[in-house]
């Protein structure tokens, strides 16, 4: 145990010091070129996030010290910079995603659904309208970084199952970080998992009773499939009949958390 921690703390010092100053000039061209080490979250989830996909997060509260170091790390990067692949942004967003939406849960814990943790304007502002998020000198809500960024710059439906709303309906979060070495594989495996899941999908030669998300986010599914029938039949075991009737599911918005 004590040997784990002092690699991890040796990996997070290393990517510290590259993301420790905020001068990115010329003179200081490393903050720009290193992408984030997800090794930090990496680890949390490892421990906090159990194989059903529910979450200690009890335990991300007891880790608190290391969890701060990985949220600052986010924050001081620099994911605009045109030094980083396409894959290293679109891990670092999406773990920027649920590692954000863990520490909202953690500052308001306990919260019986992410939906209660609510500022501003009642009825007008919701949670994913908060702009807590600070990164790269901007400040972003949640809303910024699904929609504005991961929805419309990275065009991929497998998305909606790699991010996660913290609540029981919302697709598995990953027991681990997403890494731009096996972001491909790892989304695949994401929206194959979602789909076959009987919680948030039931999917059957004849029916299909599926997540709401397939609903709020049609466009997506379409865009990448040409039909959400063909989308489902892409991961479902099970494929879905020309003719099969298709209906959704309630969202079920408790909280995600671990019993």
């Amino acid at each position: 145990m004590h040997l784990r921690i002092l690699i991890l703390a040796l990996l997070t010092l290393s990517t510290t010091v590259s993301y420790g100053c905020s001068d990115t000039t010329a003179d200081n061209p490393v903050k720009d070129t290193i992408p984030v080490s997800h090794v930090l979250w990496d680890s949390l989830l490892h421990r906090h996030v159990k194989a059903d996909g529910f979450v200690d997060y009890k335990g991300f509260i007891r880790d608190s010290a290391e969890f701060k170091q990985y949220l600052m790390l986010l924050s001081a990067a620099n994911p605009d910079t045109d030094h980083w692949t396409w894959e290293e942004k679109m891990v670092f967003w999406i773990n920027a995603y649920n590692a954000f939406t863990v520490k909202l849960v953690v500052d308001a814990y306990p919260v019986a659904s992410i939906k209660d943790i609510k500022r501003g304007i009642a009825f007008v502002n919701s949670v994913w309208d908060i702009k807590f998020i600070q990164i790269g000198g901007k400040k972003y809500d949640l809303n910024n970084i699904e929609h504005g960024i991961l929805r419309s710059k990275f065009k991929d439906a497998r998305i909606h199952a790699a991010i996660n709303c913290a609540s029981y309906s919302c697709p598995k979060l990953r027991d681990e970080a997403y890494t731009a070495d096996k972001l491909d594989a790892q989304l695949t495996d994401a929206m194959r998992g979602f789909v076959n899941d009987p919680l948030r999908n039931r999917v059957s030669a004849k029916k299909a009773e599926i997540s709401e998300i397939f609903k709020w986010f049609r466009g997506d599914f379409v865009r990448d499939a040409g039909s959400i029938r063909e989308y489902l039949n892409r991961y479902a075991d099970e494929k879905l009949d020309s003719n099969g009737r298709i209906s959704h599911l309630n969202y079920d918005w408790r909280l995600n958390e671990a019993k």
